[in-house]
């Protein structure tokens, strides 16, 4: 039974005090606008107006609601029992209006971005950068040249304020509220994001990132990232979410759609690092037209429950999707996380990789999903799991899932999962590494062919986080 939302809240706030934890567990920063209460009609549509949002959008957020109340919680989500919605908040407006600029964000909100390193980030290699604070995009800025090649990056918010074509064609039409309760609640309740569309034989060569922090605990964050590319274009964007540490849980239930027209490039990378108090729920889905390449790579390391399966279906001849996923759970925590490939046009090729490391009681599951359908002549797919398992608690586990209906096409499967080695931790620490040290080096070789694919600033990033996981190690901390 729900303690009831104020109840909790006020539990949460005597524990922070008793731990000495204030900086940590309240927003520095003032918030303007806070929706909480019972997911109903009424909630929707105060969203829906808040937001200035048109006809079609409140209709549609009404359908999910509908959806939503319907479809039964699903059995295959873990974590879930822990979730009582009635206690999130699930609109939550910082006072700040969208800046161009750093200086244009008051103090609070623009030393959280500094400790993160983002305006350093951006000012080395970013194309465009939008942050989205709890529910809504707080910084956005892209460079001018690409406005002058015609790409549009903006808001999800602004885009669909804007009434934009383009975004009421494309908008859950590719992963449709209907397909699980999840979904259907991000329908309902989605806020922030960003929307890109790139135009006809465009390359964008330097990334652009959005980047999604949440600030407190009891609250859901509903993002939603829509990218359409078109014939022959170029995009690579960057995912990075992030959220201090928390007394209480949170809520991330996020949705990202990709459409790839012919010959279309799409390269999405993640670098998830929640805190160990984020339940994490991401629905990723792309399609890819005759000749497109979709690539996702699924950079996992915080949370406490992630469940995640970016999935590419590929519509149109000679369509590609790779998938490249990495999980490390590390502490009571659970990776449910894998990849679905939905081959439905002939010559069509993917590839799944997936690298697990489970510590310290830590579990991984990988679910994968490779479907080829009759008419897919001479399609491929291959999937590969390892998994690394670093003590007896730990555990990780491998389902895939085949569905082989072209007689010509060729499925294959490999896994692999091992213990470490202790006569190469003891060697390493010999040579006067610390145990942290050893195991973080341990695990970034096990990495190495996946992390190859990222781009170099990107493996920094991922490099120091994996040494921060294992600093506590051998009293490192």
């Amino acid at each position: 039974m729900s303690r009831g939302p104020v109840k909790l809240r006020e539990e949460l706030l005597r524990e922070a005090e008793a731990l000495d934890l204030m900086g940590l567990t309240r927003r520095p920063y003032k918030v303007e606008v806070e929706l909480r209460g019972r997911i109903s009609r009424s909630l929707v549509e105060e969203l829906s107006r808040r937001k200035k949002e048109p006809d079609w959008m409140r209709r549609l957020r009404l359908k999910s609601l509908e959806l939503f109340e319907k479809l039964p919680m699903p059995k295959w989500v873990p974590g879930v029992e822990e979730i009582d919605l009635d206690e999130l908040a699930y609109y939550v407006k910082p006072e700040a209006p969208q800046a161009r600029s750093w200086d244009e964000l008051p103090r609070e909100i623009r030393e959280y971005y500094e400790k993160l390193g983002i305006p350093e980030q951006e000012a080395r290699y970013l194309a465009g950068l939008y942050t989205t604070m709890d529910s809504e995009v707080v910084y956005g800025k892209v460079k001018e040249k690409l406005r002058e090649k015609g790409v549009i990056i903006m808001s999800m918010d602004e885009a669909v304020q804007r009434d934009l074509p383009i975004v009421k064609e494309y908008f859950m039409k590719i992963f449709p509220p209907s397909d699980h309760k999840f979904a259907a609640l991000h329908g309902a309740l989605w806020s922030g994001g960003v929307f890109v569309y790139v135009p006809k034989g465009v390359r964008i060569t330097e990334p652009i990132e959005g980047f999604f922090l949440i600030g407190q605990p009891l609250e859901g964050q509903f993002e939603h990232t829509l990218i359409v590319a078109d014939e022959g274009s170029y995009l690579n964007f960057i995912e990075g979410c992030s959220a201090p540490r928390f007394v209480g849980y949170s809520l991330h239930d996020g949705m990202v759609e990709i459409y790839a027209h012919r010959g279309a490039t799409v390269k999405f990378t993640t670098i998830q690092n929640w805190s160990r108090n984020v339940i994490n729920y991401n629905n990723k889905r792309a399609i890819a037209e005759a000749g497109a390449r979709v690539d996702w790579f699924e950079g996992s390391i915080g949370s406490k429950v992630t469940v995640t399966y970016p999935a590419t279906i590929l519509k149109g001849e000679g369509a590609a999707s790779r998938s490249m996923v990495v999980t490390l759970s590390k502490g009571p925590v659970l990776k449910d996380s894998g990849a679905k490939m939905i081959h439905l046009a002939p010559r069509t090729r993917s590839r799944i990789v997936s690298k697990s490391i489970s510590a310290d009681g830590g579990v991984n599951v990988y679910r994968g999903l490779v479907r080829i359908a009759r008419g897919a002549r001479h399609a491929r797919a291959d999937v590969e799991c390892d998994s690394l398992i670093f003590d007896e608690e730990s555990k990780a586990h491998t389902y895939p899932h085949n569905q082989l209906e072209e007689p010509t096409a060729v499925v294959t499967h490999e896994a692999t999962t091992g213990r470490l080695n202790e006569n190469q931790l003891f060697y390493m620490q010999s040579r006067g590494l610390s145990e942290g040290e050893a195991k973080s080096l341990i695990v970034l070789g096990f990495l190495s062919d996946v992390l190859a694919e990222l781009p170099f600033e990107y493996l920094n990033i991922l490099n120091r986080v994996v040494q921060l996981e294992f600093k506590e190690v051998g009293g490192l901390g």
